[in-house]
């Protein structure tokens, strides 16, 4: 009887999306898919977000990319080599073409580089290293880099090549940006290098991608049409797929996986995510925004471990997550950061976070806020409300706001930073720990975008240290050990609050064939239809 409900509560926004996708033919083969959020913008440096920047990944490609077991593999680049500690030669591959007939060459190469270097990038820590970029020739090109770089190809894997003269002509040399307000030609029309071009393109609502016959590169898929379709709502997008209008999403809630188990026209794949979620707190300002009594609780230890003490994390992973979620104690996995596996959370105790809360002043407590997102991770928008619930009972008053993602990072990104509390996810760029220091725990500097995602603005000096250090040490013993050491100030100092690493959890119909992968990228051309 629920279900049947839900599905008469949601058939007017199904009707209409189906008839927003179009019709397709018998003859064809149209994925139409669909996930929580849509994409704000085409721009391939317009955008940190995981789920842009991989749904753009099938239209941009890389130097470098990531097979299907994501070890690196050649992509616009065919080879690349050391040619001394601090410089890096690539050797292009031959024969590509954008999607608007321009070869691909080296000056597309340095001005991709140049362009995610600007300042309006949300990429630019991945290119911070390049001190200077020689062109060889036109497929070869030599990248100088400040110190040595050992981890240069993994950093770049999701770094897009752009058409130089497609980008000049139509005044798209600056990334389009969101957040101040930016908005480049980029962001409305494409024109990469990869297996899938964009056809069609209505904001918020769906994009329509088609083969590129001129790629150079082999697929694996059979399809026509690609169309993406933002459902925010977990309920539609679950009885969307179930009724057929939709072929694949992602992610499914977890409360609906025996559903979709259960019904004979879909099944469900879950494996581990690489993607760490947590809570960040305002270290900066000397009043913390609504919070009251006035002044900033969160720049005290005491009060940072007494939130972190009072979140049950075991009754989230139960409770909300179903089990599928594997409690954190630092900012990465330990499948991506062997000694992460090591540390120990804090222990869930109550009367400990009262106690710490007394010892720093507040016997009684204070009031504060959280902001979260409602629609980017899974149960987000539960988790926070837990958490609210759980905070109250040590005497932590916490007024929850929620929001659609694409306002989200508006209001907690830099320069903004609208919040005493918020939620985060990080998968780590090159997914090595590097992208963790410099951009979640380094001293924020606005010339080298260190520390950018650093919302909260700590500042540790050793870290700082570490970070410097760690980008050029070749010893990977020393470098593993230095990581581990910043992993664990960030513990002692309790500079933030780890919950977990979710699973990746998508819904696919029967006869429907896709590969998962850890980093949740759907990649069109391994995508099959068979009924």
């Amino acid at each position: 009887m629920k279900f049947t409900k839900q599905l008469a509560a949601s058939a007017f926004a199904i009707l209409s999306v189906c008839a927003l996708a179009g019709q397709a033919t018998a003859q064809e083969k149209v994925l139409r898919w669909s996930s929580q959020a849509a994409i704000a913008n085409l721009d391939p440096h317009g955008t940190t977000g995981a789920l842009p920047l991989s749904i753009l990944g099938n239209v941009y490609e890389p130097l470098v990319g990531r097979d299907k077991d994501m070890q690196l593999e050649p992509v616009l680049a065919e080879s690349w080599e050391v040619v001394n500690p601090t410089t890096w030669r690539f050797k292009l591959r031959d024969g590509v073409t954008f999607h608007n007939g321009n070869s691909f060459n080296a000056d597309d190469v340095i001005f991709s580089m140049q362009r995610v270097g600007n300042k309006y990038s949300f990429l630019r820590d991945r290119v911070s290293m390049i001190k200077e970029m020689n062109k060889i020739d036109d497929l070869t090109i030599e990248f100088v880099t400040n110190v040595p770089y050992p981890i240069l190809p993994q950093m770049w894997t999701s770094i897009y090549m752009m058409d130089k003269e497609w980008s000049e002509e139509n005044n798209a040399t600056v990334p389009s940006n969101s957040v101040e307000n930016i908005e480049s030609y980029a962001g409305q029309q494409s024109n990469g290098t990869g297996p899938f071009r964009v056809v069609e393109r209505v904001p918020e609502t769906r994009t329509v991608f088609e083969p590129y016959a001129g790629y150079w590169g082999k697929v694996e898929h059979n399809l026509d049409r690609v169309v993406y379709l933002p459902i925010t709502q977990d309920g539609t997008r679950v009885a969307a797929l179930l009724s057929g209008e939709i072929d694949m999403m992602f992610p499914v809630p977890l409360q609906d996986i025996a559903r979709l188990q259960d019904n004979a026209d879909t099944e469900v794949l879950i494996q581990p995510e690489l993607r760490t979620i947590m809570l960040g707190m305002d270290q900066r300002r000397d009043d913390a925004l609504q919070t009251e009594p006035e002044g900033n609780p969160f720049k005290d230890k005491r009060v940072r471990q007494a939130i972190y003490q009072a979140i049950d994390i075991d009754g989230i992973q139960q409770k909300i997550m179903n089990g599928l979620s594997e409690p954190a104690a630092t900012l990465i996995s330990p499948l991506l950061f062997a000694p992460a596996g090591k540390m120990q959370r804090y222990p869930y105790d109550p009367d400990a976070s009262r106690k710490l809360l007394a010892e720093a002043g507040y016997p009684d407590g204070f009031k504060t806020a959280l902001v979260c997102p409602n629609n980017r991770y899974v149960n987000d928008e539960r988790i926070c409300q837990a958490v609210t619930s759980m905070l109250a009972r040590v005497g932590i008053d916490v007024d929850l706001r929620t929001m659609n993602v694409s306002q989200y990072w508006k209001v907690v990104g830099r320069p903004v930073q609208e919040f005493a509390m918020y939620m985060m996810g990080w998968t780590p760029g090159g997914l090595d720990s590097y992208s963790v220091l410099f951009n979640l725990m380094g001293t924020w500097d606005e010339a080298s975008g260190r520390g950018r995602i650093n919302n909260g603005d700590f500042s540790n000096a050793r870290i700082d240290e570490i970070i410097a250090a760690v980008e050029s040490e070749t010893d990977q013993a020393k470098r593993d050990a230095l990581i581990e050491e910043a992993y664990q100030i960030v513990h002692d100092e309790v500079y933030y609050l780890p919950l977990h690493q979710q699973a990746v959890v998508w819904g696919v119909r029967k006869g429907v064939e896709v590969v998962q992968r850890p980093d949740d990228d759907f990649e069109f051309k391994t995508a099959r239809i068979t009924r």
